[in-house]
């Protein structure tokens, strides 16, 4: 990558001129606390490294330091100004040659991580009671998850996704007990859920059981829905919750490779058995009929209770084991996607790991934010209870493209604010509409390339300028010397190219989404520019092969950003 080239020629700049004695009193110099960027002024150059920093150790100015270094420098392949503390950097055009090169050359693996520390990573997300449809903030996560998922995999490492049910519990007594309702209704029977804000708690009163109820007599229509045993009326509603969810995954672009039930977890003896092993550890205690964890020793700010003074386990008991288990099954690694309310849980899993020995530091927690629907320029803010709006309805309102892109495109720590209205429409404001539409523009620009012009006035075809195998051998025999035809105008839109490898890096490392959004988001922008003060196919063939390279290396940066994003890369709109 660019950066890392030009920042490591400096760092090695350094090295020499401390050894030749040109950098004043500086005695040595720590590789990594230099920072290479883009100067505001393109005219100073492609790339900056201020080195002012080192005028503490070297005694000298800032100017003297850079030029110090300046003078170790190869200046192969660049050329070097100094401005005050800053080296500029400007590349010659066999560089952005390589680029277009490289990227026709490995297409769909162009980005990808090289020679990375490969991981088996769990990333476990969603993680939704099968109770009821998604709310949106399920949507967030499952498009974020898969996403990074996506990223992660994309960038080299092994990556395994979990649905972790949760399904244990009393919720799903609550869920059958809804059912029954709704069946009777349906029956004829004057019934209603309790009107008590209290006693209402103990039911989902949802419009959506009236379906499964229809759907629980058209194949029970012989059972008695007040003599039959309520754990049928469990099982049948949780199941069809279960593949309602699985069904609106699927059609999100979601995919898990393994749903984890919670109340298997607990069949399998294996939260008895951590529990069992922690008190003979020592780290279990008794006070007030209830036992405590003494996650106070690693790291927490309270002890924590695990099993109640009625017998009955925590959350927090079942979560020990599962997370466990996680380990048990091999992975290096585990990323968990939670709400932002969960924050105060991190400490006492990752203290329970370290009880347990594992390495707590192998357990990461990326914590989401809500969302926010924007409703004719009104915010209205998403809770469970009130105000619920249900992914599905969100995809029916604006399709799977937008709703994915935008509840990717703002970091997960960050509220987002989703405007429905500004989501639907074709026009360059909605985010979405203008990457694709990029898109669809390169793939009109490569068919034009090869189809037969239709003379409206003739109605006489005129031949195309290439033809399909011509345009297939200029693609994967291009010539890097004829870029140089076209860097004049290209340069930005190259280098914009180029910096897709550095994104998929530091996103991957820092399990981020969003860059890359905003990345393909820069990229249509510099190449709906350049298109618009650049003819591509012309009478100078020469120049039409430079151009056509260029926007294949295009259009094949942008399907590789959209296909990890889960987002369609349309070849027309």
């Amino acid at each position: 990558m660019l950066k890392d080239f030009f920042l490591n020629e400096v760092e090695k700049g350094i090295d020499k001129a401390i050894k030749a004695g040109t950098l004043g009193q500086a005695k040595e110099y720590t590789s990594g606390s230099l920072i290479i960027e883009k100067p505001k002024n393109s005219d100073f150059g492609d790339f900056a490294v201020n080195v002012s920093s080192l005028a503490r150790s070297a005694r000298i100015a800032p100017p003297m330091i850079a030029n110090a270094i300046v003078e170790q420098l190869s200046k192969e392949n660049y050329t070097v100004s100094v401005v005050g503390g800053f080296i500029n950097f400007k590349i010659e055009d066999s560089i952005l040659a390589n680029i277009i090169e490289e990227i026709l050359n490995k297409k769909e693996n162009y980005g990808r991580g090289n020679n990375i520390n490969k991981e088996k990573i769990l990333l476990e997300y969603v993680s939704a009671n099968p109770t009821g449809p998604f709310h949106i903030g399920h949507g967030r996560w499952a498009a974020m998850g898969s996403a990074l998922a996506n990223l992660l995999k994309f960038y080299g490492h092994d990556v395994y996704q979990e649905f972790y049910i949760n399904d244990a519990g009393s919720q799903i007594q609550k869920l059958g007990n809804s059912l029954k309702i709704r069946i009777q209704q349906e029956l004829g029977e004057n019934i209603d859920f309790p009107t008590d804000e209290i006693e209402r708690k103990n039911f989902y009163p949802g419009d959506y059981l009236i379906p499964v109820a229809k759907k629980f007599i058209s194949e029970h229509p012989d059972i008695d829905v007040h003599t039959c045993n309520i754990q049928i009326l469990c099982d049948y509603a949780k199941a069809e919750m279960e593949a309602c969810q699985r069904k609106l995954l699927e059609d999100f672009r979601v995919h898990f490779d393994k749903f984890y039930s919670e109340l298997d977890l607990h069949k399998s003896g294996k939260v008895e058995a951590r529990y069992k092993e922690l008190m003979d550890k020592g780290y279990l205690y008794e006070q007030e009929g209830a036992i405590w964890f003494k996650s106070t020793q690693y790291g927490d700010d309270q002890d924590r209770v695990i099993k109640k003074a009625d017998g009955s386990n925590t959350y927090l008991t079942a979560d020990i084991a599962y997370h466990a288990d996680k380990f048990d099954r091999g992975f290096d690694r585990l990323i968990d996607i939670w709400g932002a309310d969960h924050h105060g849980y991190i400490p006492r899993v990752k203290a329970s790991l370290q009880a347990l020995g594992y390495n707590p530091d192998r357990l990461e927690v990326l914590l989401g934010q809500l969302v926010n629907l924007v409703i004719d320029g009104n915010e209205v803010r998403m809770g469970k209870r009130k105000n619920m709006v249900t992914l599905d309805d969100l995809i029916e309102e604006v399709g799977v493209d937008a709703t994915r892109y935008w509840m990717e495109m703002r970091n997960i720590d960050m509220t987002l604010d989703f405007d429905i209205e500004l989501a639907k429409r074709s026009t360059d404001e909605n985010p979405v509409f203008y990457v694709q539409y990029a898109y669809a523009r390169v793939c009109s620009i490569i068919r034009n390339a090869i189809n037969e012009k239709l003379n409206p006035e003739t109605g006489e075809k005129s031949p195309a300028p290439m033809s399909k195998d011509e345009l297939n051998n200029l693609i994967n025999n291009f010539n890097k010397n004829l870029i140089l035809k076209t860097t004049e105008t290209a340069k930005p839109i190259i280098l914009k190219l180029e910096e897709f490898k550095s994104v998929i890096e530091l996103s991957a490392q820092n399990r981020t989404v969003y860059t890359i959004c905003r990345y393909v988001q820069e990229l249509a922008q510099e190449f709906h520019s350049f298109y618009n003060s650049n003819r591509v196919i012309g009478d100078d063939k020469e120049l039409m092969y430079a151009r056509l390279g260029l926007i294949e290396a295009i259009r094949i940066t942008l399907k590789n950003a959209l296909d990890i994003l889960a987002v369609s890369a349309p070849e027309r709109m």
